[in-house]
């Protein structure tokens, strides 16, 4: 499992003003939520940014750091406030976005509208991997400029600034802001401290910029000045040189470096075994904050450059936020094992009711997972063991396009090819469908050197000529590609145990396949595209280190080019927070909007939220009726998840029903009865989806 932290940070723009009439301008502050999206998960409050004075278009310099997974979801509310002294804050709305939606968008960069209006930024870029330590530092300016008038002192405060790598980092963003002090041309700033990671990548000669600002209540601050220097500069720079802040050509007078000094930093060999001993013992650890707070109550002194060891090879962020073309093809099994479609429980059955098969979910789940880093959102699909006009075909097109629009259109392509001539058939062969999308994942590398494609091959049981499938396999092992089988069905999938360790025992260069058997996940998605998409970070850094392949920035990024969605009226909801005496901040019980629907179904058509589980114990529910009889089915009480057509919610498990048993549920919009078996592995007070 391929764990790496991000960096997370926030800025907003042309907020709505709700201070009131009269009452200035807003003071916002923002306030990350971990949402619940996954079994046995609950939300949780990460943390708070600083609050902005008088601005509708803050830039925090709070981060947040996340423990990023590439097959599974994680989703965070992001409250903006307006801070109301002797009164009750005031919401300025809220967005929730999905971690793998801010990495696949271009340069890493996600916007959203808010509902009063205004527009919200999600940034992220990988974190060090290890803890470069805090820089412990003390300014003072000498003689400044005064910019507020001839009968007034400036107000004067500082801000550290850096760029980031990639698309769209060229621009200076705050990563410390002080305190101001007030009518001082000579102010001596209180002592900070900065994390030397947030501030710079624990890359002592990166480019910093020291911007000096007269305060302004308004918060409209008038620039006295900026200068560029390095965090081994400002350390060489302690107590013996000064920095002169310029703006044009003018010099704005002085800045001393009192006291600067770097502690805490860790070599790279303890930050690895930390970082091993954490994944190993709580593979989902929950994200922390990193608040870019005041320094002080530190003995503060001269100190050595702290030594840093040289670059790594990219990791697979690298990659995907460095203009890597990720892609991704579908192949599905149509052999005549599968069933008659037409019958209820046969693999390729679409239920009346809504509910998925099991190819259906392989497809929402995984799917869903890879499209985010799809840019075009174009997918081939392919079909294979069915005859066309008698004859077998091992790979045949699937749909009416070469390429669909997204999940959907993979769905669909799926459903009409049962309106087709087809003819369910055999034998299982998957060497013509990997031979296709190995070569049309190196066309695409020819064009752009940084394509890899995904291969989802589902399919209902073990393929009948395994020689052939390892000769395929170790032919194209040179291909930018990755492949993963889900096994549907109960078949025996044992013959497929040889892609365990293949490349190994067959000398390839490099491990390209996953085996995963369906019926081990269908009731956990997040398990699911786990299990399915944990080596392909690996295999994909693998390849592009093997040929030399180095991301790349893209160039004409622009803040026009950022993707900005539509507020999102189910989920995009503002959350209830208790604010504690000792500053923590906490939910306001359960509440609609903590809860994403992360079945499978519920994946479809947009994001969704769920209602708070049951506060009874076990989750019984006192008002399900249990009839269990051959005439009248068990009646559950369905919890209501309002989605698209056709409309999801969940069915509780009374007490006394077993697994395989029919109970009878209202359906939430109509009424009417619907009779429902409940799926293997839901016992008596679970909960399961329905769509109808």
């Amino acid at each position: 499992m391929t764990i790496e932290k991000l960096q997370l940070s926030l800025h907003a723009s042309k907020l709505k003003n709700v201070a009131g009439l009269g009452k200035g301008t807003s003071d916002p502050f923002a306030i990350v939520t971990l949402l619940a999206t996954g079994q046995g998960e609950t939300p949780r409050v990460l943390g708070k940014t600083e609050v902005i004075k008088n601005t509708l278009s803050p830039n925090w310099t709070t981060s947040f750091l996340f423990d990023y997974e590439f097959g599974k979801e994680t989703h965070i509310n992001i409250s903006i406030i307006d801070e109301v002294r002797k009164t009750t804050d005031k919401p300025m709305g809220s967005a929730v976005f999905e971690i793998g939606d801010i990495l696949g968008s271009r340069g890493s960069v996600k916007a959203k509208k808010m509902k009063k209006g205004g527009t919200l930024y999600a940034r992220l870029q990988k974190a060090a991997p290890r803890s470069a330590g805090k820089l412990a530092l003390r300014l003072r300016g000498i003689k400044l400029k005064n910019v507020e008038g001839m009968f007034k002192k400036s107000d004067p405060f500082f801000e550290l600034r850096r760029t980031y790598d990639g698309p769209g980092g060229g621009s200076w963003a705050p990563v410390y802001r002080s305190k101001h002090v007030k009518n001082d041309l000579n102010p001596k700033w209180e002592p900070a401290t900065i994390d030397v990671n947030a501030l710079c990548d624990g890359d002592l000669d990166r480019r910093l910029q020291v911007a000096i600002f007269d305060h302004e209540s308004s918060g409209k601050h008038q620039s006295m000045g900026v200068f560029e220097t390095t965090v081994n500069q400002l350390l060489k720079s302690a107590g013996n040189k000064n920095f002169t802040p310029t703006k044009g050509s003018k010099s704005y007078g002085t800045i001393s470096v009192d006291e600067c000094k770097v502690t805490g930093a860790e070599s790279s060999s303890s930050a690895t075994v930390q970082l091993a001993a954490s994944a190993a013992a709580d593979p989902s650890a929950l994200p922390m904050p990193v608040p870019v707070q005041q320094f002080g109550g530190m003995s503060l002194g001269g100190g050595a450059p702290v030594p840093v060891p040289p670059p790594k090879l990219p990791t697979f962020v690298d990659y995907v936020s460095g203009n890597c073309d990720l892609n991704m093809c579908v192949a599905i099994d149509f052999t005549g094992s599968n069933g008659d479609p037409r019958k209820p429980g046969t693999l390729h059955h679409f239920s009346q009711n809504g509910q998925m098969n099991g190819y259906e979910k392989a497809i929402a789940g995984v799917g869903s997972i890879l499209a985010k880093y799809v840019s075009s959102f174009q997918f081939p699909v392919y079909g294979f063991g069915a005859k066309y006009g008698g004859v077998v075909r091992h790979c045949f097109q699937v749909g009416k396009e070469k390429e669909v629009h997204g999940v959907k259109g993979i769905l669909d392509a799926y459903k009409s090819t049962f309106k087709t001539s087809l003819t369910m058939s055999g034998p299982t062969v998957f060497t013509e469908v990997i031979s296709l999308a190995a070569a049309e994942a190196k066309s695409r590398q020819e064009a752009n050197p940084l394509s890899y494609t995904i291969l989802l091959l589902l399919t209902d049981g073990a393929v009948t000529d395994v020689e052939a499938t390892k000769q395929t396999l170790a032919s194209i092992a040179s291909a930018p590609l990755s492949i993963v089988i889900v096994g549907i069905g109960n078949a025996d999938f044992n013959a497929m145990q040889f892609l365990d360790d293949f490349e190994k025992r067959s000398n390839m260069n490099r491990d390209i396949v996953q085996f995963v058997q369906f019926n081990a996940h269908e009731y956990d998605k997040t398990s699911l595209t786990r299990a399915t998409l944990d080596e392909i970070p690996d295999q994909l850094v693998q390849f592009f280190h093997q040929r030399g392949i180095r991301p790349l920035p893209t160039k004409d990024f622009s803040v026009s080019n950022i993707s900005v969605d539509p507020y999102n009226e189910e989920a995009d909801i503002d959350l209830s927070m208790n604010y504690q005496d000792d500053g923590e901040i906490v939910l306001n019980g359960d509440q609609p909007g903590a809860y994403i629907d992360n079945s499978y179904e519920g994946g479809l058509g947009g994001l969704h939220v769920m209602p708070p589980p049951s506060t009874t114990p076990q989750g019984y529910n006192p008002h399900a009726q249990t009839v269990v009889s051959a005439t009248a089915p068990a009646m559950a009480v369905p919890v209501p998840v309002p989605v698209a057509q056709p409309f999801t919610f969940q069915v509780q498990v009374p007490p006394g029903v077993s697994p395989g048993m029919q109970i009878q549920v209202a359906h939430p919009q109509t009424g009417q009865p619907l009779v429902v078996a409940v799926p293997q592995g839901v016992p008596p007070g679970g909960v399961f989806s329905v769509s109808a």
